[in-house]
């Protein structure tokens, strides 16, 4: 590769990379700056740590929004990958247009579509039967279960689909049932798409807005919402000492899989 090309190639790459993760960078310089404007440094300070865990409202949102966000991923990936199976390894069956439509639909409708639909619904169930009550933590893990649940369906199904069949096909030859072949044969071998898929899941409802906004009553307000609120009325220092916590803790875990991913791989 010649000079000029190893260089524009470098440039390139170092666009990108600013692109994606300056406004990180600043995010993170900006958590430890000893003023309140966020667009302006006068010297380096922890107070917004501090005030950060005197704000029992943010950090009872955030806490609410890891709960939501594990417990919707988990619910998704059980969901999820018996659909993808389905879909995989059960042909087209009587009504798999309408199972597939059904399942594809949270990918291509508008947030707030699905936001009503189910705000409706949970309306309407509350005046028939008088459950659920208040809108909160299950409304919520409703919502954001059934829109993450089309994305591990997705994944499951694309890394089902690159299966070898012999494998699955040999265990059952051996006398296994069905059930056993799947957790003992192909679930392992689809272990790394369903991990994948519950980060996904995971990352989504931490990140959603617009659902939680229309599912979320009072005491129960996740993390996202909450920030989007206080953002209308002025950026505030502890958002981004709280951001920068949960940068740490998103890179710790990621070190920690890429550390366990490599001692399984070497012999």
């Amino acid at each position: 590769m010649t000079g000029p090309s190893r260089t524009l190639r470098g440039l390139a790459l170092g666009l990108g990379f600013s692109f994606l993760y300056l406004p990180i960078v600043c995010l993170v310089v900006f958590s430890f700056n000893a003023s309140a404007l966020a667009t302006s440094w006068s010297g380096f300070s922890l107070r917004w740590y501090g005030a950060l865990f005197d704000d029992q409202v943010l950090l009872s949102a955030a806490w609410l929004s890891l709960r939501i966000a594990a417990a919707s991923a988990t619910a998704a990936v059980v969901i999820g990958t018996w659909a993808g199976y389905v879909l995989a390894r059960m042909g087209r069956f009587r009504g798999f247009s309408l199972y597939l439509g059904m399942l594809s639909a949270p990918l291509v409708l508008p947030e707030v579509v699905l936001g009503i639909s189910l705000l409706l619904m949970f309306v309407e169930m509350d005046s028939l039967f008088g459950w659920p009550g208040q809108r909160g933590f299950f409304t919520i893990w409703v919502g954001h279960v059934m829109l993450c649940m089309a994305y591990v369906t997705v994944i499951v199904q694309s890394r089902i689909r690159e299966l070898d069949r012999s494998l699955e096909e040999a265990a059952l030859d051996l006398g296994a049932a069905p059930l056993k072949v799947f957790f003992l044969v192909t679930l392992p071998l689809i272990a790394p798409a369903v991990g994948a898929g519950w980060l996904l899941s995971f990352t989504l409802s931490l990140d959603d807005v617009v659902i939680a906004s229309f599912l979320s009553g009072p005491g129960f307000t996740p993390l996202s919402p909450e920030i989007f609120s206080r953002v209308r009325l002025g950026l505030k220092p502890e958002v981004n000492a709280l951001a920068t916590l949960f940068i740490l803790l998103v890179g710790l875990c990621v070190v920690a899989a890429y550390r366990v991913q490599r001692r399984k791989e070497t012999p």
